[in-house]
């Protein structure tokens, strides 16, 4: 694929004229990573934004005791690094391939020049950065509210979703890289996921995942909010099936100290 017909599938760059594209494919370069590169890192100078056309990109924070929070998982046409090159600052993260990829990298200046002559590339922009802001938004309610099930049962919906809907889906990342998404351990999401195929909500065909009960699967993703107007009406709130999920106390008990 040449890198215009790639940039016309974009969406970021969705409804563009021609020779609008032209001129963006004129700007762009193309990088290639080993599995394991350094893209870039936490408070370097934001001097563009990447869009992968190949392979996947990690993105994560690091704490001072050196634990890895991974914040996305960027692939195919998804655009990244992109909110710092607008502020004019560092990027806010680190960023690393996680196989072979290909990316195409844009210059900071002269994007954001080409955005000040074409209403409909900085209107687009905006979208992708209030996507952005939501996912956030969704990622620290996901942390800071929801017990292992619900991070689970979101994400499934969220791949789902992606997928406009499949029933079929894939997991295409290792469980160890899941659970760190979830902000958990491998064993846990093991556990949680036979759970969930054993009472039917899923059905398990190696790293593809059947949604079978997707009402269930939604009520798991809520369950923090039940439990967040006392146990007892989370509790009567949820189906049978649901409900004992979060009467395991491995998974509930700091919502058991909050409670009682």
């Amino acid at each position: 694929m040449d890198i215009l017909s790639f940039l016309a599938n974009v969406p970021l760059f969705k409804g563009l004229p021609a020779d609008q594209l032209g001129r963006i494919a004129g700007i762009a370069v193309a990088r290639d990573y080993r599995r394991g590169e350094i893209v870039f890192s936490d408070f370097d100078a934001a001097n563009g934004f990447y869009v992968p056309m190949r392979g996947r990109i990690k993105i994560f924070k690091l704490s001072a005791e050196g634990k890895e929070q991974v914040l996305h998982i960027m692939g195919f046409q998804e655009p990244f690094g992109e909110a710092a090159v607008f502020s004019g600052g560092r990027f806010p993260a680190h960023a690393q391939a996680l196989e072979e990829s290909l990316l195409i990298f844009f210059p900071a200046s002269a994007f954001v020049d080409l955005t000040r002559h074409d209403p409909t590339l900085a209107m687009n922009m905006l979208a992708l950065l209030s996507r952005r802001l939501k996912e956030f938004a969704g990622l620290v309610e996901q942390l800071s509210l929801k017990e292992v099930p619900g991070r689970l049962a979101s994400y499934l919906i969220y791949v789902s979703d992606r997928a406009e809907g499949a029933a079929l889906i894939e997991l295409d990342i290792p469980k160890t890289l899941l659970a760190n998404v979830l902000g958990t351990i491998p064993e846990t999401v093991s556990r949680v996921l036979g759970k969930m195929a054993s009472e039917g909500i899923i059905e398990m065909e190696g790293r593809r995942i059947r949604l079978l009960e997707r009402k269930k699967l939604e009520e798991l993703s809520q369950g923090a909010r039940f439990y967040d107007e006392g146990r007892a009406a989370a509790v009567s709130g949820l189906s049978p099936d649901v409900r004992g999920y979060y009467d395991d106390k491995t998974e509930i008990h700091t919502m058991h100290r909050k409670v009682r």
